[in-house]
């Protein structure tokens, strides 16, 4: 299985950025799990970026790094 956004932004594989192309190609696919399961988010972290912004969500990974 392929690495969510979570797991390769927090390996330093890919930049925060790409949490928008993620959500895109999330957007256009048939994928029937929320945006947060496909981004590997758990639900503090869908909090703090539906709730307070990227920086906040920015903050939490990198916490984990």
């Amino acid at each position: 299985m392929a690495k969510t956004f979570k797991e390769l932004y927090i390996a330093g594989e890919i930049p925060f950025e790409k949490i928008d192309d993620y959500s895109y190609e999330w957007g256009i696919s048939d994928e029937t799990c929320t945006l947060a399961e496909y981004l590997g988010l758990n639900a503090e972290e869908e909090d703090a970026w539906v709730s307070d912004s990227e920086d906040a969500l920015w903050d939490l990974l990198d916490k984990q790094k």
